[in-house]
């Protein structure tokens, strides 16, 4: 995209801001991950106490970084995940997703398009991070990738139906925002 996909701006409000939003109205709390590079920049929008930045200690990238950064940091704590670059999320999606974790005994809760899982809209509990994190440290995970992490843990899977696709689209040029 060339930018910070959180700091775009659709409807007037940044994509990250919308993210936050959506979350909080389920009532939950609401964190941010940032990485050392963005905290400045996300400082000057969001509380302090809002954003988490990378652990450098933790030896994975990108969106499994951040997540287990947030779970070192709350370790107790199971994490509700959405993807900032999926603006057309809906709180009701949502909402359904946290109600088969309230209702169910898995480790992790997804939704799945067609079969493929869709690990940045998801519910990872403490268990399943401690577990990925000790995979991690013994160098027993040889993917970095959310997907990986889904095939060691005891997932449930929601079928998106075909109307419900549209809310994880995910923007990754300037192209796929014409229309929007």
């Amino acid at each position: 995209m060339g930018t910070d996909k959180g700091l775009l701006v659709m409807h007037s409000t940044t994509w990250a801001q919308a993210a936050f939003d959506k979350m909080s109205r389920l009532g939950l709390p609401v964190l941010l991950s940032v990485n050392d590079a963005q905290y400045k920049t996300y400082g000057a929008v969001f509380s302090p106490e809002h954003l988490v930045s990378d652990n450098a200690a933790i030896e994975a990238k990108g969106p499994l970084r951040g997540i287990l950064s947030i779970h070192t940091s709350y370790p107790s704590e199971d994490l509700f995940v959405l993807a900032c670059d999926m603006p057309l999320m809906e709180t009701t999606i949502l909402q359904r997703l946290l109600d088969c974790y309230n209702a169910n005994n898995a480790l992790a809760y997804v939704y799945t398009n067609d079969g493929v899982q869709e690990p940045l809209c998801g519910i990872y509990t403490a268990l399943a991070l401690s577990n990925v994190l000790q995979l991690i440290k013994t160098n027993q995970l040889v993917k970095h990738s959310m997907k990986f992490l889904l095939e060691h843990v005891h997932t449930f899977s929601i079928p998106l139906a075909a109307e419900q696709k549209i809310y994880f689209g995910n923007f990754n040029t300037h192209a796929d925002l014409n229309g929007m």
